[in-house]
């Protein structure tokens, strides 16, 4: 596989890292807002994930910044602190725990979600966003771009009447030229090979251009202020050392901030290896993170932020997805949007602040639509009702309530699913075969648990007297002592007072002989994991 060298890899991937930027921007001051942060903290927790955790990280797609699924936990963490001071401190104890959870390889768990759950939640996360950003395409900005979820606070049709009733003609204008543009950029091959100049930034310089000339013209279709980016503008270095809050380091000897501190740290964590599974799978080259070093590279990340005022961090989907789509190879995309955020703040505020919300909604909607294009849905459709009931549950499930509850529901739907067919596996007859059968035979699986054993003793209960009955276990490494038990019962007492032939094939000798079978079988699949 070819590697791409950290500078080597700027001219390749200074595209999709502009893409991200653009991307970024918006979402890290909405995030802010909704978290009842500085609107500068979001862009901190920005620049921090792309330089640093994007250097440390060894993520080629992933994207980190201020997270949306943290937005409710830090509100509340700030309100209840009373200080957004205090509650630095409880970042920088999360960044202190996701350090020590990295070194304890408990990035692990990561291998334990199911393929059809992480493309669940790529595909609910697809939605959510086209959700939040039709208020931005239609004019009507009354939602923070960070609330995750379209049902948050309950399914209000009265906000939906709201939105169209306050739809702005030159926003509607903006999302359709824009989206338009991205269209032609991706369909037109020779438009699409020049990486240098993406769509996605023509999209918004026509969206800048367009609202100028509404504004020049002095045209109703005009872009009020509310409706473009809005990020500070610092005019002396009072005003920029003011942008920066620092840590009250008085608050690690409140209890409160240890508990804060430690949540994060947890659903950062969990967020983060949920993130980066999907963004391995987004990887059009299939390579592997080590999410163990994810897990330090985002502590390193969390500790530097909340040092210099910035909210927490996690590997995000929407960045991510953003990067992989427009063809990023490298990790050093993450890093060249990381740039761009800090740059951009420090010299250039008052330029992007006659972005329009219309014009970076368009790139997310298009965004949006790939990551829950139908042929995904048809794809697990045709997989078969074990893959696409998990995956389909954990769509609605992300959608309706949030990103971490949504996936939890997703792996409870898949485990029942694999200890349904897990149960199954044991024996192949139903009772319509025994009732029909001359002569019998059971094939036990390779394993046979406790799960099993309902399934076995059910076909055994309905095995008929004076039946030829063969249970076959020579395939079998492991029995459960129960099953057994179950089994030894069938054959030295029922069979011998209904007259019941019973032949058994494979079993050994002695249950000590199937726990050091078990032993055994654990041992050789640990081998095969190092």
């Amino acid at each position: 596989m070819k590697k791409t060298s950290l500078l080597g890899g700027i001219k390749e991937n200074f595209p999709s890292g502009l893409v991200v930027f653009l991307v970024a921007l918006p979402l890290c001051l909405g995030i802010a807002l909704a978290s009842g942060a500085p609107p500068l903290s979001g862009v901190i927790s920005g620049i921090v994930g792309g330089l640093v955790v994007g250097f440390l990280s060894n993520s080629n797609i992933s994207v980190s910044g201020p997270a949306a699924g943290l937005t409710a936990i830090v509100l509340t963490a700030i309100t209840d602190l009373g200080a957004f001071e205090l509650f630095l401190c409880a970042g920088i104890i999360a960044g202190l725990i996701q350090l020590v959870l990295g070194f304890v390889r408990a990035g692990s768990i990561s291998n334990y979600f199911p393929n059809n759950v992480i493309e669940g939640m790529l595909a609910a996360i697809g939605i959510i966003i086209i959700l939040k950003q039709i208020p931005h395409a239609l004019g009507f900005d009354k939602d923070y771009e960070g609330n995750q979820s379209i049902f948050s606070n309950g399914l209000n049709f009265g906000y939906f009447t709201e939105l169209f009733g306050a739809i702005h003609p030159g926003a509607m204008i903006v999302t359709a030229i824009s989206i338009g543009i991205l269209i032609l950029w991706d369909k037109i091959p020779s438009l699409k090979r020049m990486k240098m100049l993406p769509g996605a930034l023509v999209a918004v310089l026509a969206g800048i251009l367009l609202n100028e000339l509404f504004k020049l013209s002095g045209s109703a279709l005009a872009i009020s202020t509310e409706h473009l980016v809005s990020l500070p503008v610092p005019q002396t270095l009072d005003d920029f050392k003011n942008l920066i809050t620092m840590p009250d380091f008085g608050g690690f000897t409140n209890p409160k901030v240890w508990i804060v501190g430690a949540t994060i740290a947890i659903v950062a964590s969990i967020e983060t290896l949920l993130c980066i599974e999907a963004s391995d799978r987004l990887d059009t080259q299939r390579r592997i993170t080590d999410t163990n070093l994810e897990l330090k590279a985002q502590g390193i990340g969390n500790l530097i932020s909340s040092f210099i005022g910035g909210l927490p961090m996690t590997s995000v989907v929407v960045r991510s997805s953003a990067n992989a789509n427009a063809g990023a190879t490298s990790k050093v995309s993450a890093m060249i949007h990381g740039v761009l955020l800090l740059v951009c703040v420090l010299t250039i505020p008052f330029i992007l602040n006659m972005i329009p919300l219309a014009t970076l909604a368009a790139v997310l909607i298009l965004v949006g639509y790939k990551l829950a294009k139908p042929a995904t849905f048809k794809h697990f459709w045709h997989l078969g009702k074990f893959q696409f009931v998990p995956f389909v549950a954990t769509v609605v499930a992300v959608v309706a309530t949030d990103l971490l509850k949504g996936v939890g529901i997703g792996l409870a739907i898949s485990v029942f699913y694999i200890l349904q067919g897990n149960m199954k596996r044991a024996y192949y007859l139903s009772r319509e075969k025994l009732d029909d059968a001359d002569g019998i035979k059971i094939k036990l699986a390779e394993e046979v648990s406790f799960l099993n054993k309902a399934a076995i003793k059910k076909t055994l209960k309905n095995i008929k007297a004076n039946s030829n009955v063969i249970i076959d276990a020579r395939e079998t490494s492991y029995i459960a002592t129960d099953v057994l038990e179950m089994i030894q019962d069938f054959a030295n007492i029922r069979a011998k007072e209904e007259d019941i032939t019973v032949e058994l094939l494979g079993f050994k000798t002695s249950y000590r002989d199937y726990e050091r079978s078990q032993d055994s079988h654990i041992l050789i699949t640990h081998k095969r994991a190092m």
